[in-house]
């Protein structure tokens, strides 16, 4: 196992009706930008628990935050916010108004081009504090500092992280979690699974706890998905469903381990291009990254098929064979196509997707293996 350093300041605070503590957990002092996404929680009532928690604060809207947040409309959020004078924000939504959320936090305090806080990476020296109620549990954004963002001009869909960026705290309330579409319910199902995937799926250190604890996570999403996709789902499966995801991306399962997250980086590109789902992507391109780097992965993949799926007997090539059909078969049997070609994307994106890698010098994976023309080889695999 690899030394590390671990802290996590985000407040988790989960259950029925938790939506009220917003109350006491916001200063009355503080004037709040609250966003939001395209408006379903006026349908599902969480903006009228989020107004009637609010009722003693001083708070401003700002709408529309799209799935994959872009910088374009982010940025009108920070003019919003400057002009307000807002010293708290509560991102109310999915990952995307939390993740776009992060970036108005930081780019308010910034005095330069707040794109250059991504795109080139400057260190972020200060940031407006926020809190976040989640209503779609998929991408770990309330209890990490990460944000991804996109930017419409030039298709692209890049990573900020800062650990100023923590949320103070989030209210996970699974019962708002029912009237989700199924669509986006299958996709925050991948993307939890595949985010436990990239921390674990790389090469042994010998950290049996980190092992066991993704492990545990990858069980409880395959076990818990028939549940969770039924029409009516209940209460302990959306409540399960819903800290899973938390604990996927919360740095819990990260600790002395080696990380990819190729899969991300590949998937990232397919979505800048064609605005395609994030979850659908990477069931695209993570069982042919497998494949590609079977070599590599291999103890790993021996051991996650043995664990997860109880494949334990045959030729070790056929059994990660196996391992990799069955994963896809998951991804399947939440109704997710897992073909580049099952959404119309052929040979012209591949090679953007390859040339733009080659174009940044970008080499990824948890041993920094993965080149272009492995990216390549993934992606026809995937056609």
């Amino acid at each position: 196992m690899y030394s590390f350093k671990f802290q996590n300041p985000t407040k988790i605070i989960f259950g029925k009706g938790m939506i009220a503590e917003l109350s006491k957990e916001i200063p009355r002092d503080k004037k709040i930008l609250v966003t939001f996404g395209g408006g379903s929680v006026r349908k599902n009532g969480v903006y009228d628990q989020v107004v009637a928690a609010l009722k003693n604060h001083t708070f401003v809207e700002f709408w529309g935050i799209e799935p994959n947040p872009k910088y374009e409309t982010l940025m009108q959020a920070v003019e919003l916010g400057r002009k307000e004078n807002i010293d708290f924000i509560l991102a109310v939504g999915g990952g995307s108004v939390v993740d776009g959320s992060k970036f108005i936090a930081a780019a308010i305090c910034y005095n330069g081009e707040p794109w250059d806080l991504i795109q080139k990476r400057i260190k972020v020296e200060k940031t407006i504090p926020l809190g976040t109620v989640i209503t779609l549990p998929a991408t770990g954004s309330e209890m990490n500092c990460g944000a991804v963002i996109s930017r419409k001009s030039t298709m692209e869909k890049l990573v900020l992280s800062t650990p100023l960026n923590y949320p103070k705290f989030s209210v996970l309330d699974p019962e708002v979690t029912f009237s989700l579409p199924k669509t986006q319910v299958a996709a925050g199902l991948i993307d939890t699974f595949i985010h436990t995937m990239e921390q674990y799926l790389t090469y042994p250190v010998d950290a049996k706890l980190m092992d066991r604890w993704a492990e545990g996570i990858l069980q409880t999403v395959v076990e818990i998905s028939p549940r969770v996709m039924d029409i009516r789902p209940d209460y302990d499966s959306m409540a399960n469903y819903m800290l899973t995801a938390t604990m996927a991306l919360n740095d819990f399962i990260a600790m002395g381990v080696p990380q990819d997250w190729a899969t991300h980086m590949i998937g990232h590109e397919i979505t800048a291009f064609h605005e395609l789902t994030h979850g659908y992507t990477l069931a695209i391109v993570f069982p042919q990254l497998l494949r590609v780097m079977k070599d590599e992965k291999r103890e790993k993949i021996l051991q996650y098929g043995a664990r997860v799926w109880g494949i334990t007997l045959g030729d070790p090539d056929d059994r990660i064979e196996s391992t990799i059909l069955r994963t896809e078969d998951f991804f399947r049997s939440l109704g997710v196509k897992t073909k580049l070609s099952d959404y119309g994307i052929g040979e012209d994106t591949i090679n953007k997707i390859v040339a733009r890698f080659e174009m940044r010098g970008t080499v990824l994976g948890e041993n920094k293996t993965i080149t272009p023309d492995k990216v390549e080889k993934i992606l026809r695999l995937a056609l």
